[in-house]
């Protein structure tokens, strides 16, 4: 028996039939089951789009139509040259499904929510805000992670779903937003009714969300500058790097991140005012410090100075929120045993 199916598999018609069956997976639907977590059922109707990144960036490639169980078939195969994307939309909210080069492509779960105006139990669980001062300017970089353990994507574009405050005269002003299932996006934003106070108009869906907003200010070392918290906060913090002192009331000492020796203060007020003194690396360089060449007139060059500082943020703040989820007293009374015993708790 073993001798009789050596000799057909060699036969053309069973190789050809070896290399159709062996082609399958590459010519296989991309298919899967749009769900409804807030109703705990399939969303029938929805329409799916396939999305494809090239250098030109984002571009839909086609659209189909779940049936009555919320299942779907593309007839298109995922991209092998770099991600693809499934997004559906639901009360006006978009939902993405990323799919790296070679991940599953069959049955894949898109999960949705219905959409509502009310708040319900989102709130800011941490906000961060990093001062890097420098020659007569000052970056400041604010990161806020908003949680929302509900089953409804908080969703209000015409009163916002994140209140903040931006200082008057704040330049270079910028926000991204970054969903639970999606990358960083600009974030529109409009002014309130309150002084000082904006408001962002992007979704809260459930998981976490967060946003990061940065600007400019002048600088004046030694000056008290003062903010206010607007967003509710359910842990604010306010962070030199190093390099920079920060005094002010109402901040407990906090310690030191480890790798970029950054000082965190959690903030026991709404409000503060601090007094900085010294500066940021890399944000007092002087035009004949710069590389490539600048005009003398002894203007500090904050067109390049800005990118290098924003990046630089960027780790601090991502370096210290994983400090923070660890416990950051904790960690830091273990490599500081003497000096933890005169600090608070994180």
């Amino acid at each position: 028996m073993r001798e009789k199916l050596e000799v057909r598999s060699s036969s053309p018609k069973w190789r050809a039939l070896a290399l159709l069956v062996a082609a399958l997976p590459a010519m296989a639907n991309i298919t899967g089951t749009v769900h409804n977590r807030t109703i705990g059922k399939p969303e029938a109707g929805a329409t799916v789009t396939l999305y494809r990144f090239g250098q030109g960036g984002m571009a839909p490639v086609t659209s189909v139509t779940a049936d009555a169980q919320g299942s779907f078939a593309i007839a298109q195969e995922p991209s092998s040259q770099g991600p693809s994307m499934l997004r559906v939309e639901i009360d006006g909210v978009t939902y993405n499904h990323i799919m790296p080069p070679g991940s599953r492509a069959q049955g894949v779960q898109l999960d949705v929510y219905n959409a509502s105006k009310e708040q319900g139990s989102a709130k800011v669980t941490k906000h961060m805000i990093l001062f890097q001062p420098g020659n007569g300017q000052m970056t400041v970089n604010e990161t806020f992670l908003v949680r929302n353990p509900g089953k409804t994507t908080w969703a209000d574009s015409a009163n916002g779903t994140l209140p903040f405050y931006l200082p008057a005269g704040a330049g270079q002003v910028e926000m991204n937003g970054n969903a639970p299932d999606g990358m960083p996006v600009p974030v529109p934003t409009d002014k309130t009714a309150k002084k000082d106070v904006y408001k962002a108009k992007f979704e809260i869906k459930p998981g976490e969300t967060r946003f990061d907003l940065n600007y400019t200010v002048p600088y004046t070392e030694g000056a008290a500058y003062g903010g206010s918290i607007v967003s509710g906060d359910e842990n604010t913090y306010l962070i030199a790097p190093a390099g920079v002192t920060l005094d002010g009331s109402n901040l407990q000492d906090l310690g030191q991140e480890p790798r970029t020796k950054a000082r965190i203060f959690g903030l026991g007020a709404t409000s503060y005012i601090v007094k900085l003194s010294g500066q940021a690396s890399g944000a007092g360089a002087s035009p004949g410090a710069a590389e490539d060449g600048a005009a003398g007139d002894g203007a500090p060059q904050i067109e390049e100075i800005m990118p290098r500082l924003y990046q630089k943020g960027k780790l601090i703040i991502g370096l210290a929120l994983g400090i923070l989820a660890l416990g950051f007293a904790m960690l830091y009374r273990a490599s500081a045993p003497g000096e933890a015993n005169e600090r608070g708790r994180g």
